[in-house]
């Protein structure tokens, strides 16, 4: 396991196209004679077409993050770059970079925990209403937004109040007008906390549906893992201010000691006695339906104890998770193990590394 405060980021190896980066980003708040520090040096690297989920408890920096990605908040240091372009160069440098900057906001779609739909207006004059502030003609703005209500599922409450629509459907016009200015990024802030397990799946799957069918990047924060499970490509954990964990999820599951991989896919079980050996085996795609485990119990003909197993689809992607005991302590199980990883499968051995000082100290 990685020692308390370890930083921790997965990186590629092939060159690809990031859409947002952010490079020791520090946000400051000054208020009645304290400093408090939301974010501390963040770098974050969402790459094009990817739906990135940023997870952290109340608290973490996920909202100020987010705000300042389309620089909602100043930042107090560091650097934010959106589509190629560097927002924070834009900020506070006077009427022209002002209009940059608010063009470039324009490329930036945002969904609300809240939704922020204005009541006395429509759901139609609610989705107009961003076209309406960049000048757009008035039969322009009609047909993007029944064209946007369409994409969202919600044709027939084009004059409908809000205070007629049920939660998801008061989401999915806050989504709409999140894209009516066409942008290439969407950012969720917690767009789904406020809403029950069934609505909050449906409003998952029209994000990963927009994310394929528009080509969108989507960045979205939230604390609760079923979010990043259901449509995230790649995560982040936030601790006080600082990124700690971050990678594709397929990365992550394969990372011994993921403080990430355990919270998406937790098993449980702890070794019977001091000579056990216990191991995590995590199953990706067509492993996760083969039976390796009774293989490897018949190819060295040994017992082994199943702790704790689930299966889930995990990025679209399924994956199995299993802890099982093996006899003996870590030095006798090193062929089986190694067995395991022959065929492909990531292999966390729990209390290896105990073993490895115990050993060094003979």
């Amino acid at each position: 396991m990685h020692p308390p405060g370890h930083i921790h980021a997965l990186r590629t190896t092939v060159t690809e196209t990031h859409v947002i980066t952010t490079t020791d980003l520090t946000k400051v708040y000054r208020t009645s004679g304290r400093e408090v520090t939301a974010l501390d040096g963040v770098d974050l690297h969402v790459r094009e077409g990817e739906v990135y989920g940023v997870i952290g408890q109340s608290g973490a920096g996920k909202s100020s993050l987010i705000r300042c990605v389309n620089l909602l908040e100043r930042p107090t240091a560091g650097t934010v770059t959106v589509a190629g372009q560097d927002l924070t160069a834009l900020a506070g440098r006077g009427p022209r970079a002002g209009r940059e900057l608010r063009r470039a906001r324009g490329r930036i779609g945002m969904v609300f925990q809240h939704f922020n739909l204005l009541s006395t207006r429509t759901v139609q004059d609610n989705v107009e209403l961003p076209l309406e502030i960049l000048g757009t003609s008035g039969q322009e703005r009609s047909r993007k937004a029944l064209e946007l209500l369409d994409l969202v599922g919600l044709t027939d409450k084009a004059k409908a109040y809000p205070a007629q629509l049920s939660g998801g459907q008061k989401q999915r016009v806050g989504i709409a007008r999140a894209l009516a200015g066409d942008p290439k990024v969407l950012l969720s802030d917690e767009a789904t906390s406020a809403l029950d397990p069934e609505t909050t799946r449906s409003i998952l799957q029209l994000l990963r549906d927009l994310n394929r069918q528009l080509g969108l990047t989507v960045l979205l924060i939230t604390h609760e893992m079923d979010v990043v499970k259901s449509i995230c490509d790649s995560a982040a954990l936030m601790e006080k201010g600082r990124i700690v964990e971050s990678g594709t999820v397929s990365e992550l599951l394969a990372t011994p000691g993921s403080e990430l991989a355990s919270a998406l896919f937790p098993v449980g079980g702890e070794a019977s006695g001091a000579d056990r050996t216990v191991v995590d085996v995590t199953f990706q795609g067509e492993a996760a339906t083969q039976p390796v485990i009774s293989q490897l119990s018949r190819t060295y003909n040994i017992d082994i104890s199943i702790l704790g197993a689930a299966i889930d689809t995990v990025g679209g992607l399924q994956v199995g998770r299993m802890r099982i005991e093996l006899p003996g302590r870590y030095e006798d199980n090193v062929v089986p193990i190694g067995f395991l990883r022959e065929q492909g499968l990531h292999i966390d051995v729990l209390n290896e590394e105990p073993l490895l000082v115990k050993e060094g100290a003979k």
